[in-house]
């Protein structure tokens, strides 16, 4: 089944629709290899709005176990040095316009940057300045951006004008 989208009217951005929605794995939904409480409940109900990518050099090398009952999500795993730029590539290559992107690293900020909104998580593992300042909101846990989405009417309350 295609995913529905998301559809946001938000003062000063207009209308928004996403389609995609893209996750850095460590320090973001996982901490220490270890996925977040909440985290994948959330992610089976948003699959059905939105295409869920993980995008991660895999620290840890747990990102199939950890995402075991997560529903369908695409992981790519990127290789060891310029991340950034694979991430902001990826994000590029699903359509930054229609997307949604979660991190909290420095390889993080150019899917931050241009995603059409994104998402600065401060999880345990602490989050780099960078990633803050790329971000058009940053929350203080993976479960609350996802309920972000989950509950628009948070995004339309932070991000109006």
């Amino acid at each position: 089944m295609e995913p529905k989208g998301l559809e946001l009217n938000i003062s000063g951005w207009g209308s928004v629709r996403l389609m995609h929605a893209l996750f850095d794995l460590n320090g973001t939904l996982a901490l220490d290899g270890d996925l977040s409480p909440g985290v994948r409940e959330r992610l089976l109900f948003l699959q059905d709005y939105l295409t869920l990518h993980l995008i991660t050099a895999d620290t840890h090398g747990t990102a199939e176990k950890v995402l075991q009952g997560c529903g369908d999500l695409t992981i790519v795993r990127i290789q060891a040095g310029n991340e950034a730029f694979q991430k902001g590539d990826y994000l590029e290559k699903v359509g930054s316009h229609q997307a949604v992107a979660f991190g909290n690293g420095r390889n993080d900020t150019a899917m931050l940057r241009r995603a059409r909104l994104g998402i600065c998580v401060m999880n345990g593992e602490g989050t780099a300045v960078q990633a803050i300042l790329a971000g058009d909101l940053v929350v203080r846990s993976a479960v609350e951006g996802l309920d972000l989405l989950l509950k628009p009417d948070r995004l339309r309350a932070s991000l109006r004008c």
